[in-house]
């Protein structure tokens, strides 16, 4: 069995991956994550997983199976990744309201010495409860939606916001650990 490294930064994704019940290290890398206008969402998240996993394999040099990962958001076409201050969380939550949106995250699995390379992204709909100021407010000064794609995170107080999923909930978390595990078993990694 390869050794798993994560290119994350991200608490979530570390509890996520421990799922599986096998070792892993973690190797974050920090890359520029620009969004073009007019990219489609599961174009951005594949190619953000991809240069993770790649640019973390190549600056340790470790030999082993490095996973990438990268989540948007998404309405209208209009791609929400981390919001850069209270200001524009605010304005992603408020175009989220009461509306359905999609969670986009990309999966990436590099092996360097075995040469396999894979890329995936997950969907996964999610239906937004009409927000009023107070909520949104109350949300933002809980310092959630920080570092968060679409200034939320459904796993802790943003629980507040949903109203529904439909698909992969541990995808809006940022880590489809299903198809991961699928994928990893797959290529026999």
């Amino acid at each position: 069995m390869k050794t798993l490294y994560l290119a994350s930064h991200s608490p979530r994704r570390k509890e996520l991956i421990q799922v599986l019940g096998r070792p892993f290290e973690l190797c974050g890398v920090d890359i520029p994550e620009p969004v073009r206008l007019g990219e489609k969402p599961e174009t951005v998240v594949c190619a953000l997983s991809f240069e993770k996993a790649f640019t973390a394999a190549k600056q340790t040099g470790y030999e082993g199976c490095f996973i990438g990962s990268d989540t948007v958001v998404s309405v209208d076409g209009v791609i929400f990744g981390k919001p850069e201050n209270k200001e524009e969380a605010q304005r992603m939550l408020e175009a989220l309201s009461g509306r359905t949106h999609q969670v986009y995250t990309g999966l990436a699995l590099v092996d360097i010495a075995s040469g396999i390379k894979v890329v995936k992204s997950v969907c996964t709909q999610v239906v937004f409860r009409p927000l009023t100021a107070e909520l949104i407010e109350w949300y933002l000064s809980t310092g959630e939606y920080e570092g968060k794609a679409g200034a939320y995170g459904i796993q802790g107080f943003g629980a507040r916001l949903v109203d529904g999923i439909e698909g992969d909930f541990f995808n809006v978390v940022g880590l489809p650990i299903a198809t991961l595990d699928q994928l990893l078993t797959e290529l026999a990694l």
